[in-house]
């Protein structure tokens, strides 16, 4: 659990910490199943290989306190978008550390990580039941764009689209921060 001044760093997935990202990834599924267009069990049923072609087609990032993993977000260009834009996904906090800034320290990552990229405009999608989500994004700027569609999985979710502009080229901060209690 956090206390308050404890720091929790966000680091870049790599090769070396892969495995990591999949079992957060994992969790994410099991925790909040409706936040996401996948499944657990599809999910664990991929091969390392598929885990490792992530890190070639995607930025994902986790969210360390300590040297425990407590949350995970990603960024993805969808060949269908316009080269200025990108699409924040997979976000997610461990249920032990919501409500502390650890999700603000991974939006600010992402959004400081897609300006110096060069993408104008992060896009993402957010499940319309997913009050405290829609609250986190829009803290960072972003609002809905008009674009809705209904998730198939668990019934039927409505996806609610968001947006917002970032500064390409400008320089991301420090991935790391203080999380309260």
């Amino acid at each position: 659990m956090a206390e308050r001044g404890h720091s929790v760093s966000i680091v870049p997935v790599t090769e070396d910490n892969w495995r990591t990202y999949r079992d957060v990834r994992l969790a994410a599924l099991l925790d909040t199943p409706r936040a996401f267009a996948n499944t657990y069990a599809v999910s664990a049923a991929y091969p390392d290989e598929s885990w490792l072609a992530r890190l070639t087609s995607m930025t994902v990032w986790l969210a360390l306190d300590a040297d425990r993993p407590v949350g995970t977000v990603s960024l993805w260009h969808d060949a269908r978008q316009s080269a200025d834009e990108v699409y924040l996904i997979g976000m997610w906090v461990s249920a032990s550390v919501r409500g502390r800034g650890v999700g603000d320290l991974l939006v600010a990552t992402a959004l400081g990580a897609a300006g110096e990229a060069g993408y104008a405009q992060v896009r993402l999608e957010v499940a319309e039941e997913n009050l405290p989500a829609m609250r986190l994004y829009e803290r960072h700027g972003f609002v809905r764009d008009g674009s809705t569609w209904d998730n198939p999985l668990y019934g039927g979710i409505r996806e609610i689209g968001y947006s917002v502009r970032v500064d390409p080229g400008c320089s991301r901060s420090e991935g790391s921060g203080t999380v309260v209690p």
